[in-house]
């Protein structure tokens, strides 16, 4: 079973911690311990050590937010909350927890500045912990359920949903008061579900003498108040929370675990070596067929120059253009040198035609290459469809010139020419 070392800091890093070690079922291993932090680092072990933060030290609440999680929820939050914070957004850390069965996101908000304070004092202690939570998750959430832990001055809450916060210096019924569960003075929307009128209390036998007039006005007010006397103190009850996976990890963000390439790549190093191997094989094959075209280009273009010089002894040019050489040759000799290209678009044309039956051709001239038909169509669909059927042909590009509404047809001019002309 794996064992926890859960280290609570007090407000004042001056002060001394106190620690204890539980594991996953919240069985204590070890007796509390107060003292320096710095003696807490011998009792770590093999322990994963989890660090409690002051409630008061960081804010927590919840957001609706469609983002499921990552970098990119972490990148968004400052900008979904900042309405809600008097402080500037660049100065605070903002970690994020589970998605909660109401869909919202709760969320863990503590200055740059205290951070690093930890930080520092755990690093100086020679500590390094897995995971850094505040007091406010050591209180259990139980839904239906209103849970209220007294912590020396303050007081933890939370009502087993979304609504989760510490306050300082106030008496229970206060802290009912502002979630409101109390008479009229809470502002909860009215088409929430009703409050949970059952409370379970965690405290010391000195605040439940403390407070014994507002356990007994409350239970006036509720339907049960449960009060679990803590005789060991708060530590062992938020120990046992957050060692069961309870609560928000501030080490996130720029303060998450930095993983190294060397670590991730690790297991994929053969599969790189293999895929490496088969691109530098690759790269050869294609530098050989590259060599072998430009040996054969070369034997082509000494063997076309062999055969002209017998045609044309008196040419002694340098030879750059062995296409226009033919074509110069075929022009002394009265052959045809341009493509032919009328036929074949109006084959083209005619099979585009063949699957619009309503289009009708006026008219057709050629001249230069270039393709000119006046025909008439029913809509201006027809006429799209036909210029791209031959287009599609591969050979020859169809544009649409000109189109007229004449009566209840679309007059148009279509230009055809050879594809790259």
């Amino acid at each position: 079973m794996a064992e926890f070392l859960v280290i609570r800091l007090g407000s004042n890093s001056k002060r001394d911690a106190n620690w204890i070690a539980v594991d996953g079922h919240g069985t204590r291993r070890s007796p509390i311990v107060t003292g320096p932090l710095a003696e807490a680092a011998r009792d770590t072990g093999d322990r994963t050590v989890i660090v409690l933060v002051p409630a008061t030290s960081v804010l927590t609440m919840s957001v609706d937010i469609p983002i499921r999680g990552g970098a990119r929820l972490l990148a968004a939050l400052p900008f979904a909350l900042e309405e809600n914070l008097a402080e500037d957004v660049e100065k605070m850390h903002f970690a994020a927890g589970t998605r909660r069965e109401s869909g919202r996101v709760p969320v863990a908000i503590v200055s740059h500045l205290q951070m690093s304070e930890w930080l520092e004092q755990l690093a100086d202690a020679g500590i390094s912990a897995a995971q850094i939570v505040t007091e406010t998750h050591g209180l259990a959430s139980i839904p239906g359920t209103l849970s209220l832990l007294v912590a020396e001055d303050q007081i933890l809450f939370n009502d087993g949903g979304d609504n989760e916060f510490a306050m300082q210096g106030v008496k229970p019924g206060d802290v009912l008061a502002v979630a409101g569960v109390l008479g009229d003075s809470g502002a909860s929307d009215p088409d929430d579900a009703p409050a949970p009128r059952h409370l379970l209390v965690y405290c010391e036998p000195e605040d439940e003498e403390r407070f014994t007039h507002d356990w007994n006005s409350l239970r006036q007010e509720l339907a049960s108040v449960d009060i679990n006397l803590l005789p060991d103190g708060i530590l062992p009850r938020l120990a046992v929370t957050v060692a069961a996976g309870q609560g928000i990890n501030l080490l996130q963000g720029r303060y998450g675990e930095k993983t190294g390439f060397a670590t991730v790549f690790q297991p994929w190093r053969y599969v790189a070596m293999l895929l490496l191997t088969l691109g530098l094989v690759g790269l050869g094959g294609k530098a050989v067929d590259y060599y072998r075209l430009v040996q054969d280009e070369a034997a082509l273009k000494a063997q076309f120059i062999l055969e002209y010089r017998e045609i044309r002894p008196g040419d002694t040019r340098e030879i750059v253009d062995p296409m226009g050489m033919v074509n110069s040759i075929r022009r002394s000799l009265g052959g045809p040198t341009a493509s032919q290209v009328f036929l074949p678009s109006l084959l083209a044309l005619g099979r585009a035609l063949q699957q619009h039956a309503t289009a009708e051709i006026e008219a057709i001239s050629y001249r230069a290459g270039v393709i000119d038909v006046r025909l008439t169509a029913p809509d201006v669909a027809t006429l799209d469809s036909i210029q791209k059927l031959v287009s599609d042909s591969g050979r020859f590009t169809a544009s649409i010139q000109s189109t007229d509404q004449v009566g209840d047809r679309i007059s148009s001019r279509i230009q055809i020419r050879e594809a790259g002309a």
